[in-house]
């Protein structure tokens, strides 16, 4: 229902959603700050949705997830409509439950953590504080289990959007453009106390459990690795930085200082994969994940296609593609395309050095233009790898694949060829063909 022209804008969405209802058009919604008490998730729609679409997603939500509490609100001056999804505590416990969430135990019970079971909740650390026992990113996490399972009944429709009998419903729209996002919303209080622990903070450790607790494992691992890493060059860069001091001019002793830097690296480099090994399972342990089981089964991609077909395997209705159609399309579009571009590369880098070639043949320049195809050169570089992303991404969807793990491996074949040609071949063939150090040295430089 849309809000009545005489009411002003904060009494129909309360102090609180009205901070929300900005987020509504924007496609970086995730990076703006709402408070989470009324709302967890917000699930927001094009302008052009329709009133039976909005019913029919709201009564599936409503009568397949009961525990959850959706509130429809509706933008005056967007005239986009959004769902503000949240859930009880009790609601969030059966869910924890049947996700599977690892808690922290109280010490009398042992310590440590495991799987949050409703039967024993008395055993688990701050269960009797709701505002303490879940973090805002496990209270996001439950959400979106429950709408990512929200699950299609035989022979049930929305339009033209016929879904198959147990197909996700909410990542099927979202593919086909009636959901617009589906995101979670922020909590400023906890923002501003990473902002000061962990942004502004400088030469102290990475609050690495707050990041946990607010950004989810996978980030704070990935912050955790870069941390490692960063910490772990000092060694390579002080070595380097003495070896260097003591290396004298003659080409004798630089090649013996490039040798023993190159042993040191080879050595550096495998303690430092071994010390991040035990570093990652101590706070994969710490996290609760080291011992987590992986999916059973993976589902589909939303944006997977095919004809209907029954699985010989599981009897039930699914989409299939033949392995053949894919594979043609790989060998005749995907694989000339690809070398295509890298062709279209090495003539552009070798245009850029014929370029070089006349500038420094001309007398007289002025030294800024020296740098003019070097600069040429970069630009190039940078604006054919944005132009492959697409392209790389556009071969992808045609090629359909079934799984996401397997969509995301061949876009990282793709891309990272690309990219390791579009980055690398000038030196390695300045390196290797023109066999021109000088000219090396300058483009390092």
């Amino acid at each position: 229902p849309g809000p009545c022209p005489a009411c002003p804008l904060d009494k129909l969405f309360g102090k609180r959603l009205l901070q929300a209802g900005r987020y509504l058009v924007s496609h970086k919604a995730w990076m703006k700050t709402v408070p989470t008490e009324n709302c967890d998730v917000l699930m927001t729609f094009p302008d052009t949705t329709d009133d039976h679409t909005l019913l029919w997603l709201l009564n599936h939500i409503r009568v397949g997830i009961p525990e959850l509490i959706v509130q429809v609100r509706h933008h005056r001056h967007t005239r986009a409509y959004a769902f503000f999804v949240t859930a009880t505590y009790e609601s969030l416990l059966r869910g924890a439950d049947e996700l599977g969430l690892r808690k922290a135990v109280k010490a009398e019970f042992g310590g440590g953590t495991r799987g949050f079971s409703c039967e024993e909740d008395f055993i688990y650390e701050n269960v009797e504080s709701e505002l303490r026992f879940f973090t805002s990113q496990e209270r996001q996490s439950i959400i979106r289990f429950w709408l990512q399972n929200l699950r299609a009944k035989q022979g049930e429709a929305l339009h033209n959007v016929r879904f198959l009998e147990d197909q996700p419903i909410i990542p099927e729209l979202a593919a086909r453009g009636i959901i617009q996002q589906v995101f979670p919303v922020h909590e400023q209080r906890i923002l501003n106390r990473l902002m000061k622990s962990w942004v502004q903070a400088v030469c102290e450790n990475q609050p690495l459990d707050e990041i946990c607790d607010y950004f989810g494992v996978k980030i704070a691992m990935y912050f955790a690795w870069l941390g490692f890493y960063t910490s772990a060059m000092v060694y390579p860069a002080v070595f380097g930085s003495v070896l260097y001091t003591f290396t004298e001019a003659d080409q004798t002793s630089r090649d013996v200082s490039c040798v023993v830097f190159a042993l040191f690296n080879v050595v550096w480099s495998t303690l430092f994969l071994e010390e991040w090994k035990r570093r990652g399972a101590e706070l994969a342990y710490k996290w609760g994940t080291l011992d987590s089981p992986g999916e059973a089964v993976e589902e589909p991609r939303p944006q997977f296609r095919g004809v209907r077909r029954i699985s010989p395997v599981t009897r039930a209705e699914e989409f299939y593609y033949p392995p053949w159609k894919r594979l043609l399309f790989q060998l005749l579009v995907s694989l000339p395309l690809c070398l295509t571009c890298l062709a279209c590369v090495f003539l552009l880098m070798l245009g850029c050095f014929q370029l070089q070639e006349l500038v420094l043949s001309v007398k007289g320049l002025p030294r800024l233009a020296r740098f003019l195809p070097k600069v040429v050169l970069a630009l190039l570089v940078s604006a054919s790898a944005e132009g492959y992303k697409k392209l790389a991404i556009w071969l992808n969807d045609m090629e359909n694949y079934r799984l996401e793990s397997a969509y995301e491996k061949h876009l990282i074949i793709k891309v990272v060829l690309f990219q390791f040609v579009n980055s690398y071949l000038s030196l390695f063939y300045i390196g290797f063909y023109l066999k021109d150090m000088e000219r090396l040295k300058e483009m390092l430089a």
